[in-house]
């Protein structure tokens, strides 16, 4: 009876040392490369004042003091899932009419990634390893996210060509079910604000629209060829003969070809040729000429002086549309690093179900056992029947609990599968029961022997939603200039050069009013298109000018309005960018607590599942020497069985924890050995993909016998 107090006052020590861990245990300091690294065993007081200290991370922008790091970009960049290259024109070369032919893009595989030898005799045996390696190809939160880096690139086109951006959605996919997972999320509206979709605060639209992408328009990059080909036969009567040299009726032939070339430039400057020839054949004996040919040609060159001028301006949607590039790419790598936690936790929650059931499996065998005995005591009456009828019970209990460990682990089963493959349509693979063969490992983790500044630098650098964020306040600052040149008059200056040619074959109607009779042939000496074309253009019938055109706006309150705004939601991204920095800054630091905190966790939860081992195993004895009773017996096996779900869950706790502080710190895909090139490029086949390598993994254990008691006292 000593023996067994002592041990349980060392259980409970060990429980009351992990309640009471300081986070002062974090903080650790660097140990040699060959030493194991050990926490600090100085003290902390939470409510202890803090030193004074200089200031390591500001990012308020003061001069004079230091900066938080810039993030790195997410490499490398324009990562293409496809071997199209959408920011590429088709090409006139070869194939004429290639531009205006449509795009066939393929449609998305249902198949799932061939599991191979991890299904084996109708079991599917999956490592954490595998389980993420098949997310990265079948998963389709990232396969829809994967698409966007091409969605992208369309827009990179349209801006070459000085048309306004569409947008990407560059939001996290959350439509995987289970393991849902902690991380900071964004609004689609400036400065991380809801995008209103309704109601009183929207515009007339029903939705709230940005500034972004606002301002004058550019002009129009892509040359443009219009032309108008008609031919026109008219029989018209005629109210006085008087102009239609005594004919009722005149008949008139007209052939238009008339040819229009525009285009546009960065500079804000719009070019416009005109090319007009037409062809009349006529029986008006007023016309010289039947049939005539008349050719024209007018070159006007227009210059935005004020609004619209410069290539700042008409240049804005391509440097717009590349940071939006870059901020899918950064979208993507955090879809992935989503994900993959994501995984891992599903993971975990299979291995504890899967734990739980088997903990759930010795518990009823154990009350089925003990409701045996008793039975057989009662037959030869050395027990009383009100002992039968509470282990009866202890063993109804079990079973339903073991029916409960059952429908969930075969629920976290299914979660697992949807997260890692594409269609569950296949039976075998859908019936399939998913073992799950690894076991996290209690070592500790070099994050957390590192100073909280430390990390707090690394998370700032990799974080990919600083990377959004600050390339977005770069969008948000071309927006300010845009609507800052909104605001100025429109002012241009524009000059043409034309000239204009005739000729044609003497027309045989055409009568000579002083002699009241026909023209003698020759009379008009005729004139081809040939001769008509090069009189056009050699200065033969010049037509040249130069003008200003000016727009005033009146009060100008539109511009005024836009400019204002532009300047308040920049406003917004400044400060969600400071808010950033603050909650990653809290998340790095309590995910570090956290840490230690689960270690220490599991721990007691360990010894508590042993301690409760013991008595159960000491209960048992006692009662076949017939010291003890059932009901002794089977409390006992109720606390074993607590402190199994307390370890369980504990270390459970623990696998998510470390997940959670590899995503928080964006450095999950470098830990793991994941290429973010391979998974942007991943297809359901599995090509091109390496399976990652995932530390900090043991395998599963047998539950072991109840260790003997222990009279020593425990180490610290």
């Amino acid at each position: 009876m000593r023996s067994k107090n002592m041990q349980g006052a060392a259980s409970i020590s060990l429980l009351l040392m992990s309640l009471c861990t300081q986070p002062g245990w974090s903080q650790q300091t660097q140990s040699s490369p060959t030493a194991p690294a050990q926490p600090q065993q100085t003290e902390s007081n939470p409510t202890a004042p803090a030193a004074p200290q200089a200031v390591v991370n500001d990012t308020t922008g003061t001069p004079g003091l230091p900066q938080a790091p810039q993030p790195k970009p997410t490499e490398p960049l324009f990562m293409r899932p496809t071997s199209v290259d959408y920011t590429k024109p088709k090409s006139h070369i070869w194939n004429p009419i290639a531009p205006y032919t449509p795009t066939n893009v393929p449609t998305f595989q249902m198949g799932n990634t061939s599991i191979g030898n991890l299904l084996k005799d109708g079991k599917i045996y999956l490592s954490l390893a595998d389980a993420v390696t098949l997310a990265l190809q079948n998963n389709y939160d990232i396969a829809i996210a994967r698409i966007n880096l091409d969605i992208a690139d369309t827009d990179l086109l349209r801006a070459k060509a000085g048309s306004s951006l569409r947008g990407v959605s560059t939001g996290l996919l959350t439509n995987t079910i289970g393991g849902t997972t902690t991380t900071i999320t964004t609004g689609g509206g400036p400065g991380a604000t809801s995008a209103g979709v309704g109601g009183g605060g929207t515009g007339v639209g029903g939705i709230v629209v940005s500034t972004n992408g606002g301002g004058p328009l550019p002009e129009n990059l892509d040359p443009v060829l219009t032309g108008q080909l008609e031919y026109e036969a008219s029989t018209a009567p005629q109210l006085n003969t008087l102009f239609s040299g005594g004919l009722n009726v005149l008949t008139t032939d007209t052939a238009t070809y008339n040819f229009n070339y525009a285009q546009g430039f960065l500079t804000g400057t719009q070019l416009t040729v005109g090319f007009n020839n037409t062809r009349v054949t006529t029986d008006n004996p007023f016309s010289n000429f039947s049939p005539s040919l008349t050719t024209s040609f007018r070159a006007t060159a227009t210059q935005h002086l004020l609004q619209g001028f410069g290539w700042g301006v008409n240049g804005r949607f391509i440097v717009q549309a590349k940071n939006d590039r870059r901020i899918t790419d950064s979208a993507f790598r955090q879809q992935v690093l989503y994900t993959v936690n994501q995984v891992e936790n599903i993971y975990w929650a299979l291995v504890s179900a899967y734990e739980d059931e088997q903990a759930k499996e010795r518990q009823l065998t154990q009350s089925t056992q003990l409701t045996s005995d008793n039975r057989k005591q009662l037959e030869i009456g050395t027990l009383a029947p009100l002992d039968v009828v509470n282990s009866d019970s202890a063993v109804a209990s079990d079973k339903q609990a073991l029916v409960a460990s059952k429908t969930n682990l075969e629920y976290q089963q299914l979660l697992m599968k949807q997260a890692i493959v594409r269609n569950l349509n296949d039976p075998q693979l859908s019936q399939a029961p998913v073992i799950p063969t690894d076991r996290v490992a209690l070592d500790r983790l070099p994050e957390e022997d590192l100073q909280v500044e430390d990390l707090v630098k690394q998370a700032y650098a990799n974080n990919p939603q600083i990377e959004q964020a600050v390339l977005n306040m770069k969008n948000n600052e071309i927006t300010i200039k845009a609507f800052k040149n909104g605001l100025l008059p429109i002012l241009d200056a524009y000059a043409f050069y034309g000239g204009s040619a005739l000729g044609g074959a003497q027309n045989p109607s055409a009568i000579d009013f002083n002699t009241n009779k026909p023209y003698p042939p020759g009379t008009f000496p005729s004139v081809g298109y040939g001769d008509v074309f090069q009189n056009t253009f050699n200065n033969n019938a010049p037509d040249k000018g130069v003008g200003v055109n000016m727009t005033i706006p009146l009060r100008n309150r539109t511009a005024q309005a836009d400019q204002a705004r532009s300047q308040m939601e920049y406003r917004q991204s400044q400060m969600r960018l400071q808010q950033l920095y603050t909650v990653i800054r809290i998340q790095v630091t309590n995910q570090q607590y956290a840490l230690t905190n689960d270690r220490a966790q599991v721990q007691a939860a360990q010894a508590a599942r042993d301690f409760a081992g013991q008595s159960l195993d000491a209960e048992q004895k006692k009662y076949r020497l017939g010291a003890s009773t059932t009901a002794n017996v089977l409390q006992q096996a109720r606390n074993l069985a607590t402190a199994e779900n307390n370890s369980i869950s504990a270390t459970a706790a623990y696998a998510r924890d470390r997940a959670q502080l590899f995503q928080i710190l964006a450095n999950t895909l470098e830990r793991y050995g994941i290429s973010i090139e391979s998974a942007a490029q991943a297809v359901a086949g599995g090509a091109g993909m390496q399976a990652p390598v995932i530390p900090g993994l043991t395998a599963p254990k047998a539950p072991e016998a109840p260790k003997p008691i222990d009279v020593a006292p425990p180490q610290q």
